[in-house]
């Protein structure tokens, strides 16, 4: 029996993925690959602003450096795989391709997770404590802030696919999704899961549900500290600095928690596609518009970049 079931574990998976043969699902996929391509060119042109940029080298930036990368890589991990799977007619994922793209695809969530919170503090400090924000955030503090967001991230989503790996998969082993995602995964394990679902729940409450309470924390601090302000633009100054962050932070979580948070009796595999669409593709794609749209040094910076290029080719030009 163990090695009947050990056979089965390391079989091929089957993803059923989002489209079909249909004209109506043809125009869709299109329209996904055009949206995929806008956010690897969105993430990719934010990280190499604040690279190429001297004045983008501070806390904020290198965070939403991180942020883009993260984005980057989220939509890399699936979409390719499911874009190939479509074209091809196939629709098999190997048990080590299904195990990697699991565990990349947790590291990138709790990752993010704990990134954003990181952002909000940044924005806590330099709005209420804007004197102390060069010892409070500075440079070294920023990429520390990074190293724990993927290190904490990457040895949760370790811990959770080498367990989940190691169960007994049942039946055909078809995953109802386009990637291997933890709940459809979860689905075809055999056996008694329980206490395995209870540890899962204590890790999405430490990075759902605790960063939201730090991250509303944070806001609380802000918003007393914007309404005590007797200057108007100081006001405007910190909630546009501000809102690019919740707005992306509104997007995220509430994707999340809608694809993670409810219990299973509830869940659809139609419903999970599209929580998993939201924040596996309409997410990293908003992401790099809203902070950029939204921010005027972004905006100076790329302003500059394409200057420096102009003026490289063609001294004589400049943009007015």
């Amino acid at each position: 029996m163990g090695q009947r079931n050990q056979t089965s574990s390391l079989a091929d998976f089957i993803l059923e993925g989002l489209f079909d043969d249909s004209p109506a699902h043809a125009f869709l996929f299109s329209l996904t690959m055009v949206v995929f391509l806008v956010a690897v060119s969105g993430n990719t042109l934010t990280i190499l602003l604040i690279c190429a940029d001297p004045r983008l080298h501070t806390p904020m930036y290198v965070l939403l450096s991180q942020l883009s990368l993260m984005d980057l890589m989220h939509v890399s991990t699936t979409i390719p795989k499911m874009a190939a799977n479509y074209l091809s007619g196939t629709k098999s994922i190997s048990f080590v391709g299904c195990a990697t793209q699991h565990f990349l695809f947790l590291s990138l969530g709790g990752a993010e997770c704990i990134l954003l919170t990181f952002m909000s503090y940044d924005r806590y400090v330099a709005i209420c404590h804007p004197l102390r924000y060069t010892v409070l955030m500075n440079r070294k503090v920023g990429q520390i802030m990074a190293v724990m967001s993927w290190l904490g991230a990457s040895v949760n989503a370790l811990i959770h696919t080498v367990i989940l790996m190691h169960f007994p998969f049942c039946g055909h082993q078809n995953i109802h999704h386009f990637y291997c995602e933890f709940p459809a995964v979860v689905q075809l394990v055999c056996g008694d899961i329980t206490v395995y679902e209870s540890t899962v729940y204590i890790s999405t409450i430490l990075l759902l549900l605790l960063p939201i309470v730090l991250i509303s924390a944070s806001y609380v601090f802000i918003l007393h500290s914007v309404i005590r302000m007797h200057s108007a633009g100081g006001k405007r100054n910190a909630f546009a600095t501000c809102s690019s962050h919740l707005t992306v932070v509104s997007f995220w979580f509430g994707a999340c928690i809608f694809s993670y948070m409810r219990p299973r009796s509830q869940r659809t595999p139609l419903q999970d596609k599209v929580g998993s669409v939201f924040y596996n593709i309409v997410t990293p794609t908003l992401n790099p518009l809203i902070y950029t749209l939204r921010n005027k040094d972004v905006a100076k910076a790329l302003r500059r970049v394409l200057e420096r290029e102009m003026s490289t080719q063609n001294p004589k030009v400049r943009l007015p």
